[in-house]
């Protein structure tokens, strides 16, 4: 038989995104959990998700690009927080893990708002 014709014309494209505070996923509890879905439109318990939707397309789904550092400064504390994203962007599963030093430095990643929740 033929394979089943996609039901949409968009790729799915529907995470969850987990914020916690210690050096890994699996040492920490999430503290603050939210959905984003960008396919056909943004979505989701993200309170921005219309703007991380733009930042995750601008980035071609790279994480680690938005992860990367930003622009605004931020104290040398050490209070690490994990984030995960978990799900589907564009029909490719994902599976993210990245410690930030602090909160701050989360905040001022250049995904800024994809991070910020």
């Amino acid at each position: 038989p033929e394979p089943a014709a996609p039901s949409t014309l968009y790729a799915p494209s529907a995470l969850l995104l987990t914020v916690g505070r210690g050096e890994s996923a699996t040492a920490t509890t999430a503290d603050r959990a939210v959905t984003l879905a960008c396919a056909p439109a943004a979505s989701g318990t993200h309170p921005a998700a219309a703007r991380a939707c733009a930042e995750l397309r601008a980035s071609g789904g790279d994480f680690d690009t938005l992860a990367g550092r930003g622009k605004g400064m931020c104290t040398r504390e050490y209070r690490p927080v994990v984030v995960t994203v978990d799900g589907v962007w564009q029909g490719r599963r994902i599976s993210y893990e990245r410690t930030f030093a602090n909160e701050c430095v989360k905040n001022n990643s250049q995904g800024r708002a994809v991070f910020t929740f």
